[in-house]
């Protein structure tokens, strides 16, 4: 069984690697044998990552990538296919929120969160889908959705409709590469705190929503940890376009 989940010998590109949920996931997937390729727009913020799988034995490299941007994913790929042998798997984690509903949302709002948290996860696929066909190479791709992906929250429309669209995009990249031996498969994670959502968090409106969680209390990042080696490692060979929610039966509770 300790083999089941192991990572060993594999190598692992998360992106939005630098604080939270990616930079959690970067040490978990250290901890399971991966060597790591580590992404964010500002490098400097990945050190600590960096140096943290490094003590656990592994080779990490980390590159510069906006994934807003597709220049810059672009030149990111490049820069690893001259340093990094073969790429794995693809954690696509980064993602933002803007607070404001549709009638004051502005336009330059509405991009950056849809260029991050939607486009980002299809360019960085496709790169990675090219990269694998081209060298015949099976592939793995994990989207890190959201269960609001999968039902709805005030005042977060750009948010809501990006992760939806990532769940969707999931399934999409599942049914059109399974014949190259390439997967793809999405965790929505519930509330779990975060930087992108301390505010929120600790208002007196997050305290109300989770009264509303069925388990009464946000998630432990540590529970991410089995969706997460499940999907990344060959325990999940068979699975592809699976949506995976760790949300404390959040999706369950009545209306």
């Amino acid at each position: 069984m300790e083999t089941l989940f192991s990572l060993a010998g594999k190598t692992v590109l998360v992106t939005g690697a630098s604080s939270g949920l990616g930079a959690h996931f970067a040490v978990v997937l250290a901890a399971a044998g991966a060597n790591l390729v580590l992404a964010a727009r500002r490098t400097e913020k990945l050190d600590a990552v960096a140096t943290q799988a490094r003590t656990l034995g592994r080779q990490v490299s980390v590159v510069q990538m906006d994934v807003a941007d597709h220049g810059s994913i672009e030149r990111a790929f490049a820069e690893m296919h001259e340093r990094v042998p073969h790429i794995d798997v693809v954690v696509n984690n980064a993602g933002m929120n803007v607070v404001g509903a549709v009638d004051v949302l502005s336009e330059p709002d509405w991009d950056a969160v849809v260029d991050t948290n939607l486009k980002g996860v299809w360019m960085v696929s496709k790169f990675a889908v090219q990269r694998w066909r081209a060298a015949k190479q099976a592939g793995n791709i994990i989207n890190i959705a959201s269960v609001l992906g999968l039902r709805v929250s005030g005042h977060i429309p750009a948010y809501v409709a990006s992760k939806a669209a990532v769940v969707q995009l999931t399934k999409a990249i599942a049914l059109d590469y399974a014949r190259d031996n390439i997967r793809c498969n999405a965790i929505c994670p519930g509330y779990f705190l975060t930087e992108i959502n301390r505010e929120y968090m600790q208002s007196p409106l997050g305290e109300k929503m989770i009264k509303r969680i069925p388990y009464k209390r946000i998630g432990n990042l540590s529970e991410l940890d089995g969706p997460l080696l499940l999907l990344a490692s060959d325990a999940s060979s068979y699975m592809s376009g699976s949506v995976l929610a760790v949300d404390g039966a959040h999706l369950c509770s009545t209306l």
